[in-house]
């Protein structure tokens, strides 16, 4: 069975997300290490699985980027999870041109019934691993689920002072056991964890 991999960016003070729209705080300490080590985590997934909001931004750069990231993001398969049952992939497509990398997005797969059943029926499905990329209200939404098998948190070096967390309103408390840890170059360190037994 496969698992399921979340994966976010975290400041120090513990947010996702901040608070300031003009902010690339996610990208400040980016070095050749960490981008090795995301282009790893990236390129092992068997599906992307993207909230509708991320999504919709994906499939406008991704397509058309020359960043190096560009190419596991357009290979793998995607799964747009969403509440929208009207939700359709295909009017967020970077151009006009029907290229392979820009037909992976339009192409994506939509998930609009109940979180739960959803990604069992894909954890039950062959590949690889299942990874989960933000944003916030999907991210929560998974750990909510009790579903997520690994968590891959990127620490970034700023703190951010306010914005939204990946934990709030959490039924209980979470018990996590750390894997391993990573400190890269830029200052950011890579941790992974999974839920204690």
């Amino acid at each position: 069975m496969r698992e399921l991999v979340l994966k976010m960016s975290v400041s120090l003070d513990g947010f996702v997300a901040g608070t300031r729209a003009d902010s690339n705080w996610p990208l400040r300490a980016g070095t050749p290490d960490s981008a090795a080590w995301v282009f790893e985590t990236l390129s092992g997934a068997g599906a992307h699985l993207i909230g509708h909001r991320l999504f919709e931004g994906f499939a406008r750069l991704w397509p058309t980027s020359t960043n190096p990231m560009a190419a596991p993001m357009n290979d793998i398969p995607k799964v747009v999870f969403t509440r929208q049952a009207t939700f359709d992939p295909t009017s967020f497509s970077a151009g006009a041109d029907e290229s392979p990398a820009a037909a992976s997005w339009s192409g994506a797969r939509v998930a609009s019934g109940d979180l739960a059943e959803e990604i069992n029926r894909l954890k039950h499905e062959p590949g690889g691993y299942l990874l989960a990329q933000g944003g916030v209200d999907f991210g929560r939404s998974l750990v909510h689920s009790g579903l997520i098998d690994e968590y891959r948190f990127v620490v970034l070096p700023v703190a951010l002072g306010s914005g939204s967390g990946l934990f709030t309103e959490l039924s209980d408390e979470l018990d996590l056991q750390l894997i391993s840890s990573t400190a890269f170059d830029g200052g950011a360190i890579a941790n992974v964890y999974r839920p204690k037994s």
